[in-house]
This record gives structure tokens, C-alpha cells and sequence, in this order.
């Protein structure tokens, strides 16, 4: 029997590798590639990747300014680095995101955004092979409706952890967004006190809710569930569109042989009982219809923090090589 990976892939689910370390990425065959903070962190300790950090200080020196402006350039220039060496070994698309600090400033989001792909453009890389990553916030949505209207960059909307979320996202036509499963659940498991099941699972459920939603409605956006805690989570939502993956579950996936049958079908969502609801140009009615959800007010709140605190640190390990 096929191994649960191949089982996965036949579905229809597009697999996307979610890592910043080169191997695992090849290993596994993905057509995309996600990156964050907190991947390029960890990756970026290695000592197989030294090349691609002085790579990033050189440039940065050469960009010249105060050391916080070299930083600055140094960081831009490293998350570009890994994602042109990933673009090697996937046929498709590499996300790489934008500044955390930028969450609630669309301008700024935007102009980084078009630097990134600048930077991009000046190593051979085409805009068509690379997603910018904005936080799901009004300010981060708003920047991605931008963004894919105003210059045809893509965006993966990330950090989403509601149906609002979802809703904004679409109406703003952003190519992907990236929904939560596993911090979801770990929110719920917290609050209730209890251990759920792969049927049960509240971030499952989240992501059924919105491949409904869109299928049913014919946005186009596509809805790649992320975070994963375990392959029952994976298994369960077999047929979206894409799924994003860390390594060690991919593993956990290609040692398997258990069935993976297609639980989501966009041709199922159109007789479902769903009503329709809409955030354009409605701040004040996203921001309440957002705020009246706990859960993903308190994640996207954490989500933002962690993947700022993680750039912080690369920040300080480029100044510390910068200034030596």
C-alpha cells in the first residue's frame, strides 16, 4: 500500500513543507515552502548555513548607514537568501513573511513587502515564485488586497485563527491564506481542561468551516492549513486545498501506510447551509465581529509577539556579527 503521504497527496491536497532547513525540505518532495521568524532562527544556527549569514553581513556592511540600518538590510537580505536556496529544491512557491513589528501598519507592511520582492528580483527570482506573509489583522489584510491589486505580488495571509479573518481575506483577493489548526487547538485544550479527538479537533473545524465557506461561495483564495500537532489533524483534512507540514510529521506521514481518504470536497460545499457575510470597506464591523472571539484574539495577540521576539533575536545575532 502506498505510503499515507502518497494517500495524502492523491487527494488532490497540495503538500507544502513548513522548515527553513534545506534536507528535510528535499527530502520530502513538497511543491512550496513556508518560512517565519522562528523557522529562520533555528535553521539560521546551524552551521551549515554560516554561507547564507555572512552572505547577509556582507551585504548589509555594504549597504553602509548607522549598525541598526545594516541590521535592518542584513535580515531582509537573510530571509531572501534561504528563500532563493529553498526555490532551488521546490518547483513552486517559497512564503517569506514580513516584519511581525509591521502588523498594524499597511504601509509599512506594503513597502516591505516591495523591498523583499526587490530584493528577490536583484538574485534572479521572479515575483510569481514568492508569497509574501502578512499577519491576518485589518492593517495586514488590507496591505495584502494592496499588494495583489495594485502590484500583482501575492500574499499568504498567516496568523488566522477566525472565520472574520477568513471572510476579510478573501473579499481582499489574497492568493492563500494560513490557518491555524494546532494553536487553536492548544487554546481550547487550555481553556477546557480536556484532550480531544481528531474528529473533535476545534482547529480542524475551524479550517472545515472556511474551505466551506469559500468553496460554496467560489472565492479563489486558497486555504492551506498550517500548524499541525499531529497526522490525525493532517488526515482529517485530506482534500484541502494545501496543507503546510513540518518535517517530523511528514516523516510520521511517508512511515505510514494508514488510509487517508478525502474528508473536504469543494463540490459538496455549494448544497450546504451556510450564510453569507461581508467585511469590505466595514472596519468597525471586522473589529467587533473579530474582538467577539477569544481564542483568536488571544492567539493572533501571541502569534505576533512570538514571531517579533524571534526577529528580535535574529536581529541581535547579525548585530553582534555585524559589529565584530
Amino acid at each position: 500500500m502506498s505510503t499515507s503521504l502518497d494517500q495524502l497527496k492523491a487527494t488532490g491536497t497540495v503538500v507544502v513543507s513548513d522548515s527553513g532547513d534545506f534536507a528535510s525540505i528535499a527530502k520530502y518532495k513538497p511543491q512550496d515552502a513556508t518560512t517565519n521568524p522562528s523557522l529562520i532562527l533555528a535553521a539560521s544556527k546551524k552551521t551549515e548555513y554560516a554561507q547564507l549569514m555572512d552572505d547577509a553581513i556582507a551585504y548589509g556592511k555594504k549597504q553602509g548607514g548607522d549598525i541598526d540600518s545594516q541590521v535592518e538590510h542584513a535580515l531582509d537580505r537573510l530571509l531572501v537568501e534561504f528563500g532563493r536556496e529553498i526555490l532551488k529544491i521546490v518547483p513552486g512557491k517559497v512564503s517569506t513573511e514580513v516584519d511581525a513589528r509591521f502588523s498594524f501598519d499597511t504601509n509599512a507592511s506594503v513597502e516591505k513587502a516591495l523591498h523583499i520582492i526587490d530584493l528577490y528580483k536583484q538574485e534572479g527570482v521572479e515575483k510569481e515564485r514568492v508569497l509574501i506573509k502578512i499577519a491576518s489583522t485589518w492593517e495586514g489584510i488590507k496591505a495584502a488586497e494592496i499588494l495583489q491589486r495594485d502590484h500583482g505580488i501575492n500574499c499568504n495571509l498567516t496568523l488566522m485563527f477566525s472565520q472574520t479573518q477568513a471572510i476579510a481575506a478573501a473579499e481582499a483577493n489574497a492568493y492563500l491564506i494560513s490557518p491555524f489548526v494546532g494553536r487553536i487547538l492548544d487554546w481550547f485544550k487550555a481553556a477546557n481542561k480536556k484532550e480531544y479527538s481528531k474528529e473533535e479537533d476545534p482547529g480542524v473545524a475551524s479550517v472545515k468551516s472556511i474551505f466551506n465557506y469559500y468553496k460554496k461561495f467560489g472565492y479563489k483564495t486558497i486555504v492551506m492549513g498550517a500548524s499541525f500537532r499531529s497526522t490525525g489533524e493532517i488526515t482529517e483534512l485530506a482534500g484541502c486545498d494545501y496543507l503546510t507540514i513540518s518535517p517530523n510529521l511528514l516523516e510520521d506521514l511517508s512511515n505510514s501506510s494508514e488510509a487517508v481518504p478525502k474528508k473536504l470536497d469543494a463540490s459538496q460545499a455549494s448544497s450546504l447551509d451556510i450564510s453569507k457575510k461581508s467585511y469590505i470597506n466595514d472596519e468597525a464591523l471586522f473589529r467587533f465581529d473579530f474582538n467577539e472571539d477569544q481564542m483568536a484574539v488571544e492567539k493572533l495577540r501571541e502569534g505576533i509577539s512570538k514571531f517579533a521576539a524571534d526577529a528580535i533575536t535574529l536581529k541581535g545575532i547579525l548585530k553582534e556579527k555585524l559589529s565584530s
